[in-house]
């Protein structure tokens, strides 16, 4: 049964995140609110509701350590799967946006998590208010000063509904949100004990790997419907939001404690690695852009990872 929750969970956050999606853009376009804000707000919330969902059921349920490593997990898979994948499917141009803000911010985001966790092995409440405070700034300042950091990657795909029919997707994406992330930290709390291992190996390795297929289902059907790939600057948001909102809110509701020192002795170094390991890709050979052979790279140090965590 402890697999059946767990592809069940799975399932149900797809279905809960795509509802959500399409009730955030459908309130966005009946309300005239802009797609910057949409993007930066609604949507970033929508894509990485999965992990935030998760994160805060296991936290609240005393399983910290599947917040931390379902986070970080969540990043390595980003970079490392998805960007992969994402190229072996064709070349990326990479704008100034990348190394202006969006790489940088990621990464004050990610060396201020191992400061804070390696400081006395836990997340406290005022260290997520701080995390969940950067992430405001961060988004002010895009939305004053970085207008074209978002790109709708579908705007066909954009469909105006009535009132009630957003209210209903909204709903049912909510409780799908709920009740998949209950079956999945449930689903995989049983299997580590029923296999004897821990709750960060499944974490990093499992949950993680799930809550980043909306970043992925993206990256294929951008592919398939011939529209530009998903851009870098979305994926490093989407690890940005991860960090500062999903742990920072998840800190500020219960403390978030290590309990794994692997997670701080192993994991977050990969986490750390792979982030900084997309700016010499960006830059080398030729300057502003990725091709088959960095997501060869990616994909590869990913494989790497997922190998010496098991």
């Amino acid at each position: 049964m402890s697999f059946v929750y767990l592809i069940l969970g799975f399932l149900i956050l797809i279905l809960g995140g795509n509802w959500l999606l399409k009730s955030a853009v459908a309130l966005s376009l009946k309300l005239s609110i802009p797609k910057i804000i949409i993007g930066m707000t609604v949507v970033s919330l929508a894509t990485s509701a999965p992990e935030l969902i998760v994160s805060l059921t296991a936290a609240v349920k005393g399983s910290t350590d599947l917040s931390l490593s379902n986070v970080i997990g969540s990043n390595i898979a980003n970079l490392g799967l998805v960007l992969g994948i994402t190229l072996l499917l064709g070349n990326m141009e990479i704008k100034k946006s990348f190394y202006k803000t969006d790489w940088p911010m990621m990464m004050m985001a990610s060396v201020l998590l191992f400061f804070f966790i390696g400081n006395d092995d836990q997340l406290n409440q005022t260290e997520g208010f701080v995390l969940f405070g950067l992430l405001i700034a961060f988004l002010v300042y895009l939305l004053r000063f970085q207008k074209t950091a978002v790109v709708d990657e579908f705007p066909d795909d954009d469909e105006e509904l009535p009132l009630f029919k957003t209210v209903l997707y909204f709903a049912i994406g909510s409780i799908g949100l709920w009740s998949g992330s209950e079956l999945l930290v449930r689903g995989a709390i049983s299997i580590a004990q029923e296999i004897g291992v821990s709750e960060r190996i499944i974490g990093i390795t499992i949950v993680s790997l799930g809550t980043s297929i909306p970043e992925l289902a993206a990256s294929i059907i951008a592919f398939l419907k011939k529209e530009k790939a998903i851009s870098l600057g979305n994926l490093i948001g989407s690890n940005i939001f991860n960090i500062l909102a999903v742990l920072g809110l998840t800190a500020i509701i219960t403390p978030v404690k290590l309990v794994d020192q692997k997670l701080m002795s192993n994991d977050i170094y990969w986490m750390l690695g792979i982030a900084f390991l997309v700016l010499p890709l960006v830059f080398l050979p030729k300057g502003s852009r990725l091709n088959y052979k960095d997501g060869i790279v990616l994909l590869i140090s990913y494989i790497i990872f997922i190998f010496q965590t098991v």
